[in-house]
């Protein structure tokens, strides 16, 4: 009995891989900053009137800051709730009759905050592209619809998983 609580305890301790796409992101967003900086102009425009024409603008720092401060917050938020639900996990682990892994919802939790982060970081790169180029990416709301319908696919997919492994333990 105990090397099998040993071994659950040892799989369900934090894992990086519980928050790589937040991570994958958040460092995208960071070399993005990284090369568009010295593109930018001091004045940056962040708002845009339904013809693309640029209506309100910010110091360049400021928009750095306002684009990359969220992301930051985002993971720190991943690695707080998967790290606090893989310490509960442990201890409650003896209550868990169905001989399911928690590791899998894990993976979901903490990687689900990628998909608000993949719309700032569109927002962000159609911001520094227009600034920079005076190009306009595809419309926000186009990007936000893709990737809510993609992710809800991908999710969708990782949920059903969990309960068919929970049905066939079950069994």
């Amino acid at each position: 009995m105990r090397t099998r609580e040993t071994a659950d305890t040892a799989n369900t301790v934090f894992h990086w891989g519980y928050i790589i796409l937040p991570l994958v992101v958040f460092l995208l967003s960071v070399i993005a900053v990284a090369y568009f900086y010295r593109l930018l102009p001091a004045e940056v425009s962040y708002r845009f009137l339904s013809d693309g024409s640029p209506d309100r603008w910010l110091p360049r720092s400021t928009v750095i800051l306002w684009m990359v401060l969220p992301q930051l917050i985002m993971v720190i938020l991943a690695v707080l709730v998967t790290w606090g639900m893989a310490r509960l996990a442990v201890r409650f682990r003896a209550l868990d009759s169905n001989g399911t892994a928690p590791q899998g919802m894990l993976k979901i939790m903490g990687n689900m905050v990628a998909l608000p982060q993949a719309i700032l970081f569109f927002a962000m790169l159609d911001i520094f592209s227009y600034n920079a180029y005076q190009v306009h990416l595809l419309p926000l709301w186009v990007n936000a619809v893709v990737v809510m319908g993609l992710g809800g696919i991908v999710l969708g997919i990782l949920f059903v998983r969990a309960i068919r492994q929970t049905w066939v333990a079950n069994r």
